[in-house]
């Protein structure tokens, strides 16, 4: 086994530990940064994403994997400059006015960072207002809306009403969200949940 497919194993296992020296022992083999996030820790994320979708593990899998792929990132991050970095593409995230949940949020950030992805997070009860001000400061290709709460959904609504003069496109998910609601208020995706985020903002770059 490759030492980068030894890397992958220790994400899926969710071992922080072996990950970080796995990562340093790629760097002191000489291995390029980016190699080790592309060839090391995403092939790992990918397979855990991929598990998650079919239901084969469950939530608290997919953050102990993350925390794993973290673990590496950590010992990489610090070496790669910003133009060195070569990700998919920026995603502003964020629960929207009057919701107070992450878990779901923090899962979708996970993931999408996990499959290359810059993630912004801009936290839990995010006014539209915020969410515009994020996309100033951050130019992101993607905005990630997060409702749990069916009387928060409406500010899903306002916060697309006032990104319509933005070149970004809008993904919305949580609990309560359906594809329907979705369309109705003008989002560009649905994803139901972590790991179909990553599918759409993949679809969302391509498109």
């Amino acid at each position: 086994m490759s030492l980068f497919q030894e890397m992958s194993e220790a994400v899926i296992s969710g071992s922080a530990k072996k990950v970080k020296e796995l990562s340093e022992q790629a760097l002191a083999q000489g291995n390029d940064p980016q190699n080790i996030i592309n060839d090391g820790l995403i092939p790992g994320m990918n397979i855990v994403g991929a598990r998650f979708k079919a239901n084969e593990i469950y939530v608290p899998e997919v953050l102990i994997s993350a925390r794993a792929m973290h673990a590496g990132l950590n010992v990489v991050k610090p070496l790669l400059s910003a133009a060195d970095t070569t990700n998919k593409g920026t995603v502003v995230v964020g629960t929207v006015k009057g919701d107070l949940h992450d878990i779901g949020k923090n899962l979708v950030c996970m993931m999408l960072e996990g499959a290359g992805y810059k993630v912004i997070d801009i936290g839990i009860d995010v006014a539209p207002e915020q969410f515009v001000k994020a996309v100033e400061e951050n130019k992101p290709q993607i905005v990630g809306l997060s409702a749990l709460l069916t009387t928060t959904m409406i500010n899903m609504r306002n916060t697309i009403d006032l990104l319509k003069s933005y070149p970004v496109k809008v993904m919305v998910g949580g609990a309560p969200v359906t594809e329907k609601y979705a369309q109705e208020i003008g989002a560009h995706a649905y994803a139901a949940d972590a790991a179909s985020a990553v599918d759409r903002a993949n679809e969302l770059v391509a498109s």
